[in-house]
């Protein structure tokens, strides 16, 4: 699917969220990626297969960690 050089990585790859943008709907909160990959803006994302990655975003920056 992804005809960029150096290639994207593919939506089976561990760094898959780091494919190119290619379709963005910020004011529905997802983008496309070009492997395929659908990532929402709470870092959930959609793969080509129809499997789930949960969000998977550290705490909040204002969250102190005792």
């Amino acid at each position: 699917m992804c005809q960029h050089q150096p290639t994207c990585p593919s939506a089976e790859a561990t760094d898959r969220d780091a494919a190119r943008v290619i379709a963005c709907f910020r004011e529905q909160g997802w983008s496309l990626l070009c492997n395929g990959v659908i990532v929402f803006e709470d870092t959930g994302e959609l793969l080509p297969d129809g499997s789930m990655i949960e969000p998977h975003r550290g705490p909040a920056r204002h969250v102190l960690v005792a």
